[in-house]
């Protein structure tokens, strides 16, 4: 797993990133300079995932503090930076998260430079940690169904991607998946596309591809059908924010595989980091931010064409509107278990608190 990784710095000391809107047709990598290269970067989905977006905004507030530093700007600029960065995206609490591990560490810096780049190095190198332990925790799921199994084949759905691209190295949800493989249980992914931006066709293939992982790809609302005739083992999904209570909120259409899940007796997890618990809140479908994107993206798709060139496509009456909420919440009710990297605990304020009680000091 140690070969493939979402974002470094060059010899130059500016960051380095896959672009993610091109895969799986082109591998190209973009270089970010300034913060607002980093801004646009989680803006426009060049970078995406919880966890990357968290590490990317911390990587924005370094690349800020050379801006402020080579053209001596004045600290103004940097508060300006971090509001940018925080305005980037509203509903991965792993982004406010890594922005407030920076500015406490400037707080206290008397080196800003070095300081910065030595705290978003720390936020990303415990990522790559968090998520491998996330899979150390997950992987006795997976071998108790494989023994139920009699050693045949686990078939487990995904929804959008929550692997490696969506984080440093392993991913969440992938993460146990990997694992499980490498001890040389036999596993099978069932790839939702995930509409409108298709990360699971473009990113989870791409993925599972390049590390060797059976896998077919199914349209959005296959899950139902497939979980009704018993070729769903386990649903894995990931989240850009669980609240206290254990309220999930993930890439739209989530809310109804864990429905479908719930209805037919089929085990619905959510891998996530610490990172992405907000404990500030209770109430997911009241209180957590609901991002609404651009309509284009669900009245246009790009794909390959057939002389190579990447191109977008419109798929329905120019002058039809569309919605494009890019999260629903999933209630706690609906959930099995969360998977973190200290274990796994009910969905729950007790459950989550079991593994984390340095929480508990939060109040709300």
């Amino acid at each position: 797993m140690k070969d493939f990784r979402t974002i470094w710095l060059n010899e130059s000391g500016y960051v380095e990133v896959i672009d993610q809107r091109i895969l799986p047709h082109k591998l190209e990598i973009i270089q970010l300079r300034t913060h607002k290269d980093a801004v646009d970067a989680i803006k426009n989905m060049t970078v995406r995932g919880a966890p990357l977006i968290g590490a990317t905004a911390a990587y924005g507030v370094y690349l800020a503090v050379r801006e402020m530093i080579e053209k001596e700007f004045d600290g103004n600029f940097l508060d300006s930076a971090f509001e940018e960065l925080k305005a980037s995206r509203p509903t991965a609490v792993n982004l406010f998260w890594a922005l407030d591990k920076m500015r406490e560490c400037l707080d206290k810096s008397d080196n800003f430079l070095a300081d910065s780049l030595s705290q978003a190095n720390s936020i990303v190198s415990d990522d790559i940690e968090t998520c491998r332990m996330i899979g150390v925790h997950g992987l006795p799921l997976l071998e108790e169904i494989s023994l139920h199994k009699q050693g045949k084949t686990i078939n487990i759905l995904t929804h959008c991607n929550a692997g490696m691209l969506g984080c440093i190295q392993w991913g969440t949800i992938t993460s146990p998946i990997y694992q499980a493989h490498l001890k040389g249980i036999k596993v099978h992914v069932w790839v939702d596309e995930t509409r409108p931006r298709n990360q699971g066709s473009n990113l989870t293939a791409y993925e599972l591809t390049r590390h060797g992982i059976p896998h077919t790809l199914i349209v959005d609302n296959t899950g139902g059908h497939l979980m009704q005739h018993g070729m769903v083992d386990m649903v894995i999904v990931g989240t850009d924010r669980t609240t206290r209570n254990g309220d999930v909120a993930n890439k739209i259409g989530t809310y109804l595989k864990a429905l479908s899940a719930k209805d037919n007796n089929i085990p619905f997890y959510v891998a996530l980091p610490s990172t992405s618990l907000d404990m500030n809140i209770r109430d997911g479908l009241t209180e957590i931010p609901i991002e609404e994107r651009d309509q284009n993206e669900v009245k246009y798709l790009t794909g390959l064409r057939s002389d190579g060139q990447i191109d977008s496509i419109l798929i329905c009456p120019e002058t039809t509107s569309a919605r494009n909420y890019g999260f629903d919440v999933t209630p706690a009710r609906l959930v099995s278990g969360l998977i973190t990297e200290r274990g796994v605990c009910e969905a729950n304020e007790n459950g989550i608190l079991s593994l984390f009680p340095e929480f508990s000091i939060q109040s709300i």
